[in-house]
């Protein structure tokens, strides 16, 4: 989770553009733009790592 919120701290202070913080963080811009995204919605529990199992 450290990582995503460093990300989200880089992205909230807009001095450089998302896909270059992409580039820096050595993920996907869907990736990051996940992260954001689940930011936005939930704030910091959007960060937690989600299970990856399916639901049953």
């Amino acid at each position: 989770m450290d990582e995503k919120v460093k990300f989200i701290a880089a992205v909230c202070d807009g001095s450089v553009s998302i896909t270059s913080l992409c580039e820096t963080f050595g993920i996907s811009r869907k990736t990051g733009y996940k992260w954001l995204n689940r930011y936005r919605q939930e704030g910091p529990n959007g960060l937690l790592d989600r299970s990856k199992s399916p639901h049953t």
